[in-house]
């Protein structure tokens, strides 16, 4: 079998695969089958074996097509192997026989070779086959029906196997692949869109659930691409989702209930649905009720040592730290943690509730009140759906509740002892869903009792024997904590016990819980928390500081050696972690030097912060700027080590998807630079040059990440102007431009105290830029700091001075009205 620069099969070698294939697949052989496989297995050796493979499933006209799909799906699996140790002829050879057979007249084929291609693409990217893309547009372009529905079918393998590579820049082609191929998929869509349609509809009550399943699969595409096709079917259309909704296998009902969150997205009229609404309702309530066979049913188990089971409440995490940032990812109301169909209709009644608001509940109340007064154990599942449907509802119905939320949490607090675990869970998570109103009635008597009975119902939870309980308490907890912050301060005694108590009690799943709630009392109540217990939060600090510091660096060991470190490693613990004795650094403030000092957590830390996980590096950055900010003399040894990695974030190709890493580490930078000052000039211009371009990208990429460089870069030039200075003239404009887009605060007077510095050394360097300081300047409310104000009042006037003949004036009149009030303030 020796390879050729125009290879052919030898007839001997070619008969010889074939007979091989054909016993191997023949039912009625009486050949070993192992023996045969072991054959095959030999060939392979030979470098032209995948050759004979490509050409019988191509050209052997004369097989049958059984042999020549045998043929293609052996060579589909020893390409996995063995493609990229080809030789490039024989890599040549084999795709040049396969583009033919996109359009074979036989489907199986054309199958087989749109499952190689999508096997091809993977392991040589698309760049190595630009071939490919021009036969599969030929064969769309053809009228020849087998041509577009081969070419279609490889589309669809690569989509599904390796969707990104159609979505990526290819060398050598204008455009992306998605945008060559799209437009032709939607044509032959849109074309045929009323045939599609009247299939759908033709298939909608197809005795096989699968095909009743993608049936709603496809509406909710449609419906979330194209709505306007729809339209004109809408009536029949809910009446066939509300049909469905009901049926009998719970993967269907779930696609048809995920309908209503797509229709919603799609922002048809929401008028269309309301005449619905009273029986789609209690069909969403009925699917919230849990199977007979859910197994999540774990009534009985109250013993917190039993294995872990899935969850049906998602625990509640505030979301890693992310310094500078509006608006936080957060999922804090989401109830799920496996999707199934209670919880999308959980969800669904919460977006009917946030669109239809109180129209809703004359249909809605009266099915939960019967279901909440149904006693005795057997209808406890019913009572459960009704405090999950409350808690749904909380927000999008909170006009028409608030009259009652005194007598709806008055019921809801007893259910927390109830003695089914589930119940208990549900009401701990649909009280967190009414905590922000129960906050604000404080102020009244009633309210302020109601408040506590709230807060010790759940910290009362929060030590239960079950740990689905534990867990959906914390998570509420931490919710309350949040919206009552301050609040919290007279009972931070009893509130420290209790989570103590937990500290000590709960196992590795939720305890990481326990550390959130933690963590988020010290975010909401830090300074109050300080204040208020003096030495003795800082004895409770101690041993929660030390359990993280153990927790890491035995996860370190883990991601190395698990059976040395006997756990196995779990990136979200160490997370956790970094995010809690952030929360701690936040609320000790200086008194946690103490306890960074008799540990080893600047060379753990150092490690978290060239983790390879993104979210590890993101917190590990985070606590580095809050310990600059509080102990930064014990990070003195490893300082250049840390603005190295720091920098490394902000210079990376991957930046977009690592935009929160890089949001942490350049705030870090920027706080490592106040307390650092001099110490920090070696890596000065590295990092400049680094935000230099985030700043000229500044539409292209997160605002937190936007306003942190420019502060960073003003917090450099305020401790080395004479380094940054120079260079000030190629940046000016977007970092005045990033600098006005800034609330006031005291970071914001550090980047002015940079940009007066800088001015100072170098007048000249902001000279073409200087309407844009002008705004920056004009975009304070009110400079706090005398000191800050005298300078930028220096700065102006020095600029006034300088620019005589007129070009003072020219400025200011290239300054809009607002801006040129605001500057009066500085006597300008």
């Amino acid at each position: 079998m020796a390879t050729s620069v125009a290879w052919q099969p030898q007839e001997q070698g070619f008969n010889e695969i074939c007979r091989l294939l054909e016993q191997q697949i023949s039912p009625s052989s009486t050949a070993d089958k192992s023996q045969i496989w072991q054959q095959l297995q030999q060939y392979s050796q030979f470098p032209d074996f995948n050759n004979y493979l490509a050409f019988i499933l191509a050209r052997a006209e004369g097989k049958s097509v059984e042999i020549r799909q045998a043929a293609g799906l052996l060579l589909k699996n020893n390409l996995r192997t063995a493609y990229k140790s080809m030789s490039p002829s024989n890599q040549q050879y084999i795709k040049s026989e396969l583009l033919p057979c996109l359009g074979a007249a036989d489907r199986h084929i054309r199958s087989t070779v749109g499952t190689i291609v999508s096997v091809v693409v993977q392991l040589g990217g698309i760049a190595g086959w630009l071939e490919l893309l021009q036969a599969l547009v030929t064969c769309l372009d053809s009228n020849d029906i087998n041509h577009m529905e081969g070419a279609m079918d490889a589309l669809s393998k690569i989509c599904e196997d390796i969707p990104q590579v159609l979505d990526s820049d290819v060398p050598g082609l204008a455009e992306r692949p998605i945008n060559i191929f799209l437009p032709r998929l939607l044509q032959a869509l849109f074309v045929s869109m009323d045939q599609y349609l009247q299939g759908l509809f033709l298939l909608s009550n197809d005795p096989s659930a699968e095909v009743r399943k993608l049936v709603c699969a496809a509406f909710n595409l449609l419906i979330e691409v194209r709505p306007s096709f729809l339209e004109p079917h809408l009536r029949n259309l809910f009446e066939y989702m509300l049909q469905v909704n009901k049926d009998t296998d719970d993967d269907v009902a779930l696609e048809a209930c995920e309908f209503w969150h797509s229709y919603f997205e799609a922002q048809l009229p929401h008028e269309n649905l309301k005449e619905f609404l009273p029986r789609l309702v209690p069909v969403l309530l009925s699917n919230m009720i849990y199977a007979d066979d859910d197994e999540s049913l774990v009534e009985a188990e109250e013993d917190e040592s039993l294995p872990d089971r899935d969850q049906d409440l998602k625990p509640r995490f505030h979301s890693s730290r992310l310094h500078g940032s509006e608006n936080p990812e957060d999922d804090d109301d989401d109830i799920v943690n496996v999707w199934n169909l209670r919880k999308c209709s959980a969800a669904a009644l919460d977006v009917l509730s946030n669109v239809f608001g109180d129209e809703i509940l004359p249909t809605l109340m009266p099915v939960i009140q019967a279901k909440l007064s149904a006693s005795g154990d057997e209808a406890w599942k019913d009572r459960e759906a009704a405090v999950l449907a409350l808690g749904a509802i909380a927000e999008g119905c909170i006009k028409g509740l608030y009259p009652h939320l005194s007598e709806i949490v008055a019921f809801l607090i007893p259910l927390l002892d109830d003695k089914f675990p589930l119940i208990r869970s549900i009401s701990c998570w649909t009280l967190s869903r009414f905590s922000k109103f129960i906050v604000q009635d404080i102020g009244h008597q009633n309210g302020r009792e109601q408040f506590e009975k709230v807060l010790m119902g759940l910290l009362k939870r929060i030590l239960d024997t079950n740990k689905r309980v534990q867990e959906a308490a914390c998570s509420a907890f931490a919710t309350l904590e949040e919206e009552a912050a301050e609040e919290l301060a007279p009972r931070l005694e009893i509130i420290l016990q209790h989570l103590m108590m937990a500290f000590g009690k709960y196992q590795r799943r939720n305890l990481r819980i326990v550390y959130d709630a933690i963590g988020t009392l010290a975010d909401a109540v830090g300074f109050e928390l300080n204040q208020a217990l003096g030495a003795g939060f800082t004895q409770f600090a101690q041993p929660v500081f030390q359990r993280c510091i153990n927790i890491i660096q035995t996860q370190q060991l883990a991601k190395v050696d698990s059976v040395a470190a006997g756990a196995q490693y779990d990136k979200e613990f160490v997370v956790c972690c970094l995010d809690l004795l952030s929360g701690l650094a936040e609320g000790l403030g200086s008194g946690i030097e103490s306890l960074v000092a008799q540990s080893n957590l600047r060379d753990m830390l150092l490690q978290c912060c060239m983790d390879d996980a993104s979210d590890v590096r993101q917190s590990a950055f985070a606590l580095l700027g809050d310990l600059a900010r509080v102990c930064p003399v014990h990070l003195q040894a490893r300082l250049s080590d840390f603005l190295d990695i720091a920098a490394k974030q902000l210079n990376t190709p991957k930046l977009k998807e690592t935009v929160s890493v890089a949001n942490n580490a350049c705030w870090a930078i920027g706080e490592l630079a106040v307390k650092a000052r001099q110490e920090i000039s070696p890596i000065v211009m590295t990092v400049v040059l680094c935000l230099v371009p985030i700043l000229k990208h500044s539409e292209e990429l997160n605002k937190s990440l936007i306003e942190n460089s420019a502060i960073t870069l003003g917090r450099l030039a305020w401790v080395c102007p004479e380094l940054v200075s120079p260079h000030m003239e190629h940046f000016m404009q977007p970092w005045c431009i990033a600098l006005s887009m800034i609330r006031d605060d005291t970071e914001k007077e550090d980047a002015f105290r940079g940009l007066c510095a800088m001015v100072k050394a170098n007048p000249s360097g902001a000279l073409s830029s200087l309407v844009f300081m002008c705004r920056a300047i004009a975009s304070w409310h009110e400079i706090r700091s005398e000191e800050l104000h005298n300078e930028v009042c220096q700065v102006l006037h020095g600029y006034k001075q300088m620019l005589r003949n007129g070009a003072w004036d020219q400025c200011m009149s290239a300054l809009e009205p607002p801006v040129k009030d605001k500057l009066s303030k500085y006597q300008v």
